[in-house]
């Protein structure tokens, strides 16, 4: 059975270059995030608290006018990186007219365009399965002669009520690929 929200989130745009076995060599487009750095994933409730209203939208109206929020569609890949979490903003979101958060732990980035290695599987992240798959990512890149460019990070594309032998999950670094 599926989790009609899996089929309704939107997902970071990408082009895929190149396959070596079962890694994935992939172009993103530059990004915008919302991080939380040091609650690991009790982060996600602090960022999912934000998309659904806890944000101040940017206007061009007088200073009489109202505060208003607005919430952020959900998108796909959350991504994770030692204690960090961060959601994807949907691609129409610039540094500019982000919704400002109202939790001062929220930090909006920009994720300037890269390339990047990526390694998908199923079932449940646990810490095991991301030593194991990471380990994995490494050796086709080292194979492959492909040099990272910084840490290993999860990205996490299903939702929490999505059967664990359904979930897609992927590790992935930056690479150097030119």
């Amino acid at each position: 059975m599926y989790n009609l929200l899996d089929f309704m989130v939107k997902e970071a745009k990408y082009r895929l270059i190149k396959k070596l076995n079962k890694v994935e060599i992939r172009l993103y487009t530059t990004l915008i995030i919302a991080e939380v750095d040091g609650y690991g994933d009790r982060g996600f409730n602090i960022l999912f608290k934000y998309i659904s209203g806890d944000n101040t939208t940017q206007t061009n109206l007088e200073m009489t006018s109202p505060v208003i929020s607005k919430n952020i569609e959900m998108t796909a890949p959350v991504l994770s990186e030692k204690d960090s979490i961060s959601f994807v903003m949907p691609e129409e979101y610039t540094l500019e007219n982000t919704p400002k958060p109202n939790d001062e732990r929220i930090k909006i980035q920009q994720i300037p365009k890269r390339y990047v290695a990526a390694l998908r599987f199923t079932g449940r992240w646990t810490t095991s399965n991301f030593s194991k798959k990471s380990k994995q990512l490494l050796n086709e890149l080292r194979t492959s002669k492909i040099k990272t460019k910084g840490n290993i990070f999860t990205m996490r594309y299903s939702g929490p009520l999505t059967p664990w032998f359904m979930r897609r999950n992927e590790v992935a670094t930056e690479i150097d690929f030119t």
